[in-house]
């Protein structure tokens, strides 16, 4: 089957830092669906995972954690699904990605797609979706008031995947005023035409830029992005009992600055559930559905942000280049094996 991958960590900038494959089609396991997969997107751990993780001497690696296809076959013990159903999932980060023409999941973390999107627009989806969804709801405790506080998200790092669909499920899920950042003029009304209240600038002091909205300090605070850049700035405009909640990787976090105000930090990594097997493991394929719902409902839209043609390791190093320059708005897909 036709695959892209990589045999040695090398800059997105060079020709075999991502190559087209021949492998094997997969088999799969017991609780398994066999996808075949339609379109892929790209995230930040793809680029990460890229250039931290070697294969083994004469292997290769292939990435991805987000698809769109269809079920050709069904394990023994997955339920809820038969061939030609068509899903999206984000994968698990533990087994082989889904740059490949086949790939196997797990069913309990795969979600029916959304009838009214197309395989693109359904593969920019999950893996933010997962995250946003697990942060806002599992890790910052959205309904729970902090006391004080404005009924207020701070979104730091809206235009990006993540943020992008954290602006529209807090918007429709939550009563909180959303208020994203944003430091150019076109994600900053990226951020409005999905929902946000207020667009601040983070190239500016964050806690003054806040204040100046003029609604109180808020309780809670979603970091995407530079949250080692931020950290000063969120501790600031939080209200003491507040509670932050970050994704990215800083190489160093100086978690003593949130013991004055008693801030709790929540770190959340949506592969958590798939690496470990936990006993809540289907709630991933639950929020998916959910989110595959709402999106057929016209309460949430597609994060696509640009369309790079079809699955090819040179399509593939452009877009982790993209993604790496920080520059990317919204979701990069591809679609279909040429």
């Amino acid at each position: 089957m036709r695959a892209v991958g990589y045999r040695k960590s090398l800059p997105a900038t060079e020709a075999d830092s991502l190559i087209d494959l021949d492998l094997p089609q997969p088999e799969p396991g017991p609780h398994d669906l066999l996808v075949k997969v339609e379109a892929i997107s790209v995230n930040p751990v793809d680029t990460k995972v890229r250039r931290r993780a070697q294969p083994e001497d004469g292997g290769v690696k292939v990435l991805g954690w987000d698809a769109a296809g269809t079920v050709v076959a069904v394990g023994a013990d997955a339920v809820g699904f038969a061939p030609g159903d068509a899903v999206f999932y984000a994968g698990d980060i533990t087994r082989p990605g889904t740059n490949a023409a086949f790939h196997c999941v797990d069913a309990r973390i795969v979600g029916h797609k959304p009838k009214s999107l197309g395989w693109a627009e359904a593969a920019a989806l999950p893996l933010t979706a997962i995250t946003a969804w697990e942060t806002l709801f599992d890790r910052l405790d959205t309904g729970k008031p902090v006391p004080g506080a404005a009924r207020a998200v701070v979104i730091v790092g809206g235009a990006g995947g993540v943020g992008s669909i954290a602006i529209q499920l807090a918007r429709q899920l939550t009563d909180l005023t959303v208020i994203a950042t944003a430091s150019r003029p076109e994600t900053a009304q990226w951020c409005r035409d999905l929902g946000a209240h207020h667009v601040v600038d983070h190239a500016k002091p964050l806690a003054a830029e806040v204040a100046a909205l003029g609604i109180g300090a808020p309780g809670l605070v979603f970091s995407t992005t530079n949250t080692d850049a931020h950290l000063a700035e969120i501790v600031e405009l939080l209200c003491p009992q507040g509670r932050l909640a970050l994704i990215d990787d800083p190489a160093s976090l100086d978690v003593s600055l949130l013991k004055r105000k008693s801030l709790s930090l929540h770190w959340e990594l949506m592969f958590t559930r798939s690496m470990f097997g936990t006993v809540d493991i289907a709630e991933q394929g639950r929020l998916l559905n959910e989110v595959s719902r709402l999106v057929d409902a016209g309460r949430l839209r597609t994060t696509l942000g640009e369309h790079y043609g079809a699955i090819d390791a040179g399509n593939l190093r452009r877009a982790h280049a993209m993604i790496e320059s920080g520059r990317a708005k919204g979701k990069i897909v591809l679609e279909r094996f040429p």
